[in-house]
């Protein structure tokens, strides 16, 4: 009979060990251990990781995260909070968050908070209770105390997309101000004076400063507040978008273009422009922003801003395995957005 070390013997029913491993690789357990370990495998030869990884794999050996854990006091897991699921603008971010932290030996948990406050108390606490070791939360609104507390107790966590007004924590966001200006410069250049915004909710970061920016840049355009109506929204989904415009519409002067806070506010804008019997760009130009995907297939394709969502995530993981291994204050880091002029917008009509 087999002894258990045998790989024969463990592939018959045996649990391989880490030890098995080693012997198999013919190393030391301890090389073994960091060959396996992605955050210490740069400390063994090349080789030496490939053959061990390769007995790993040839033995069907599984590590044991809860002794793990217990060595290291951590559980190499990541909590992942986002508001809405549905929202198409989170899933890239989720996938630049697990492209980083897969490498690094963390998995990722997911949670979605509906945007309830109790809800994502909740969870937020249930999480701490599985000895998450950090948090990506998408879930900032202005004023957010439970994000506060967490922070003053130094739980490691990263904010994307959104900001508090305190900025507890650190931080990955797009520079939208600069992305909106740019906007509101395409639709000036093609004879627009009358630019209407769908603003985003108030309470968000993300509307507010997209709110701000819109301000901003029809000021510079020469656009005075008579020439820049705005509807504010009070979520950003095409339902509250849909229905802002409708009330735009009724207006007694109509405007000649659109600047939505985001793309579904935008969509919606689109689909109460086509009910109205009004064209698009040549009756009203619509702007969206986030650059969802498959904008581009529409019809007409959708002019918007481009947010690198996927980099956002990414550029989070990154900073949260910073701030696990080196703490420090909090760091913030702004990324660039770019417009992508599509069929959505044109020269103002001349009526």
């Amino acid at each position: 009979m087999d002894c258990p070390g045998n790989e024969q013997g463990l592939r018959y029913g045996g649990v391989t060990s880490l030890s098995d491993v080693a012997q198999a690789a013919g190393v030391h357990p301890g090389t073994a251990s960091r060959a396996l370990n992605p955050q210490t495998r740069h400390r063994v030869s090349a080789e030496t990781a490939q053959r061990v990884q390769e007995a790993a794999d040839r033995l069907g050996y599984q590590p044991n995260s809860v002794a793990r854990a217990l060595r290291t006091r951590r559980s190499h897991m990541v909590a992942i909070l986002i508001p809405d699921l549905t929202n198409p603008l989170f899933p890239p971010i989720v996938r630049g968050v697990e492209e980083v932290l897969a490498p690094a030996g963390y998995s990722a948990i997911l949670v979605n908070t509906d945007n309830d406050e109790a809800k994502e108390g909740h969870l937020f606490a249930e999480l701490r209770g599985r000895q998450c070791d950090g948090f990506i939360v998408a879930t900032a609104r202005r004023e957010h105390p439970l994000l506060e507390q967490a922070a003053a107790e130094g739980v490691a966590m990263v904010l994307v997309n959104r900001v508090t007004d305190r900025r507890p924590a650190s931080s990955v966001t797009a520079d939208e101000a600069g992305g909106v200006h740019a906007a509101i410069a395409h639709l000036s250049s093609l004879g627009h004076r009358r630019i209407a915004h769908l603003a985003g909710p108030q309470n968000l970061s993300t509307g507010l400063i997209r709110y701000r920016a819109f301000v901003d840049a029809c000021d510079r355009a020469g656009l005075g507040p008579d020439d820049r109506p705005v509807v504010v929204c009070d979520s950003f989904s095409e339902t509250a978008g849909e229905a802002a415009m409708h009330r735009l519409l009724r207006e007694s002067v109509r405007p000649t273009a659109v600047f939505a806070s985001n793309d579904l506010l935008a969509l919606g804008a689109l689909d109460a422009t086509r009910a109205a019997g009004l064209r698009c760009p040549q009756d009203l130009s619509v702007v969206g922003f986030n650059d969802m995907p498959f904008l581009s297939r529409m019809s007409p394709a959708l002019t918007t801003v481009h947010v690198p969502q996927r980099t956002i995530g990414a550029e989070a993981a990154r900073m949260l395995l910073q701030s696990l291994e080196d703490p420090g204050p909090p760091r913030s880091l702004l990324l660039g957005c770019e417009l992508v002029v599509r069929a959505s917008t044109g020269p103002a009509p001349r009526n």
